[in-house]
């Protein structure tokens, strides 16, 4: 395979995942251009070649050497049991893979004690679930709308979802789940080993987890009146030590701070308590520690 290029290949994903890689690309700084049939998007990434391909190629790719990072599901890295470096986890497109049956085939709540078939896109994994649980089963090959094989065709499936919607509709139970699987940024073992590579690797990693790190966080400025200082500064969350600075006139000081926005409502009441005044919040749009 031909490397001389001494470009970074790096891989999209086609279909639902798309459009949040795109967009978590774009707030780090690096758009990228894709018509709905372009597999070759146009960026300003110099030194990068991007193609767009198939969460399931991806990793066939990576694994192969010819793609040297890209963002898949964990749940087709499982099943295609490669070995790839994990760089980060998006937490985007999150996705439950499942065991689900018709309600009519359970008995209290479990599969039958009998031999039964099993439909999956999801072959080893499916037969490492089979395994393990000591059933007899056929496996059957499916390849997509796996849902609409019971009762006819199979009396198990295995397949992702996200909300259970899709099983709901065809009459379908979950009665286990197999593993939990987010979009996720991974390379190959190899590029890492070439010093060229790995570089440009950890400097996109680096951009992209500082935009996972700003959706995470707000941006908290106040007001403080000098005797309230301390006591605010005990109960704000910040990544480091929150930024302080005095008030023209030694009127008080600002304070500033890097603060999770899940505790935001809680926060905003508790610093009002601490006699924090003028609260602005603001969203960071990257923050790289």
């Amino acid at each position: 395979m031909d490397r001389n290029d001494g470009n970074l290949r790096l891989a999209l994903p086609k279909g639902r995942m798309q459009d949040g890689v795109l967009r978590i690309m774009a707030e780090a700084g690096l758009p990228l251009r894709v018509g709905e049939r372009d597999y070759r998007p146009s960026t300003l990434l110099e030194g990068v070649d991007v193609k767009v391909l198939k969460p399931q190629n991806i990793v066939e790719m990576l694994s192969s050497g010819s793609r040297d990072l890209g963002f898949a599901g964990a749940d087709w890295v499982a099943e295609l049991g490669v070995e790839l470096v994990e760089l980060l986890d998006t937490g985007m497109d999150p996705v439950r893979l499942v065991a689900a049956a018709p309600d009519a085939l359970l008995e209290g709540g479990r599969l039958p004690a009998r031999q039964i078939i099993v439909a999956s896109e999801y072959e080893r994994i499916s037969r490492q679930w089979i395994d393990r649980c000591g059933m007899d089963a056929l496996f059957v090959r499916s390849y997509g709308a796996t849902e609409v094989f019971p009762p006819e065709d199979a009396d198990c499936i295995v397949d992702n979802t996200a909300t259970g919607s899709t099983l709901r509709a065809n009459g379908l139970s979950i009665v286990a789940e197999l593993m939990r699987s987010t979009t996720r940024l991974y390379a190959n073992p190899a590029a890492l080993d070439d010093p060229v590579r790995r570089d440009q690797i950890e400097h996109l990693a680096v951009l992209i987890q500082s935009v996972l790190n700003a959706r995470e966080r707000v941006m908290l400025e106040i007001n403080v009146d000098a005797a309230r200082l301390e006591s605010l500064l005990k109960i704000l969350p910040a990544m480091k030590q929150p930024t302080v600075s005095t008030l023209r006139g030694d009127s008080g000081f600002a304070v500033k701070v890097a603060a999770p926005r899940k505790l935001l409502p809680e926060l905003i009441r508790s610093i009002r308590a601490c006699g924090g005044t003028d609260i602005v919040v603001s969203s960071p749009s990257q923050i790289v520690p």
